[in-house]
């Protein structure tokens, strides 16, 4: 024995013990990636089904938006229970330093993804339909000949609405962003009322610039159609005027509050109708007059004098819009009677 050393006997049938120890608690950095995980995993389920639920225009619009908020709801549970697995028989506990600063960081970054991805599937949520039932919108304009009695047809990504006779010519109409289709079937309804066949497209996410093509397979579907016109509203507008570009056999074009994004000055045989508001504040006076350079010298402008942006459909108040210096239903009337006229034109040509 050492000199300083207390004398302990020796004890042939001790054996050593474990020193006792606390419950070794969950460190802060695995608590913090735990708890965001809870709650974006939270975020993946109840905003997706919370927009599948509650706006009927989710479901009634292009499959891509409810396949994709599907997917997310799918993902959230399977999350979830991975996490519920992890706390139930969750094995031996992390210590402070079984997660370094870079997984943290990193598992951090990957959370805020998910929530910016719910983020802009909640921006993805369209406006939906709201019928205005006091609306007097004339089902026959000034020009209209044919018989009233089309009907509507719908199908995954398009609305038709067919005349009671034949039809010669027809419109392949893009929505605005974010706008449910149904929100254009009572405002271009008279002109199928007149003979036209209108196609009023349902665009993957509500937003037509992901297939400006799109138009394409409508007007293949119906062969009897001599004379085509594409239109759209807004953001619609621009994929319509796209299409038309690159289409050569596209015999007009109708733009609501709308203006291309290339320069078509040079399809001088291509007829453009443009009609927008005076009070618009999204597609505004300013922005239609500066890309007036960009459309065909012979294009037709029209003013709603009061009019706004919201009023080239019916899906109630835009944000960013201005105030309107007129009814919805005048306006709309005057929209009509435009767009029948150019409509009558084209089959008159055609």
């Amino acid at each position: 024995m050492k000199e300083g050393q207390p004398f302990r006997p020796a004890n042939p049938t001790e054996t050593p013990g474990p020193v006792p120890t606390g419950p070794n608690p969950t460190s802060w950095k695995s608590s913090i990636l735990n708890w965001s995980g809870a709650l974006a995993a939270a975020a993946l389920i109840v905003v997706p089904l919370w927009m599948l639920l509650s706006n009927p225009a989710v479901l009634g619009g292009h499959p891509a938006l409810p396949t994709l908020l599907v997917a997310a709801v799918a993902l959230g549970i399977l999350w979830a229970l991975i996490l519920v697995r992890r706390w139930l028989l969750g094995g031996k506990q992390q210590r402070s330093g079984d997660i370094s600063t870079w997984q943290l960081v990193r598992g951090i970054a990957g959370r805020l993804t998910v929530l910016g991805f719910v983020a802009a599937l909640m921006w993805l949520s369209p406006f939906p339909h709201q019928p205005d039932r006091g609306k007097t919108v004339p089902a026959n304009g000034p020009t209209a000949t044919a018989p009233a009695g089309s009907r509507a047809v719908e199908d995954a990504t398009s609305i038709t609405l067919a005349p009671a006779g034949k039809a010669t010519t027809g419109l392949v109409f893009y929505p605005g962003a974010k706008v449910d289709a149904h929100a254009y079937q009572d405002l271009l309804q008279p002109l199928a009322d007149a003979g036209h066949l209108v196609v009023i497209l349902k665009v993957p996410l509500g937003v037509s610039l992901l297939d400006t093509n799109q138009a394409r397979a409508a007007m293949d579907r119906h062969p009897e159609i001599d004379s085509w016109a594409v239109g759209g509203h807004s953001l619609g507008g621009v994929s319509a005027s796209s299409f038309a570009a690159s289409n050569p056999d596209v015999s007009g074009l109708l733009l609501f509050a709308s203006y291309p994004a290339e320069n078509m000055a040079d399809a001088q045989g291509l007829p453009v109708l443009s009609i927008s508001g005076s009070n618009d504040g999204l597609s505004t006076p300013d922005k239609i007059a500066a890309s007036k350079s960009l459309l065909p010298p012979t294009t037709t402008y029209a003013t709603v004098v009061g009019g706004v942006h919201a009023f080239f459909g019916d899906y109630g108040e835009q944000p960013g819009d201005g105030e309107p210096g007129i009814s919805r239903n005048e306006a709309q009337q005057q929209i009509v009677a435009e767009s029948l006229r150019f409509m009558d034109r084209l089959r008159a040509s055609g």
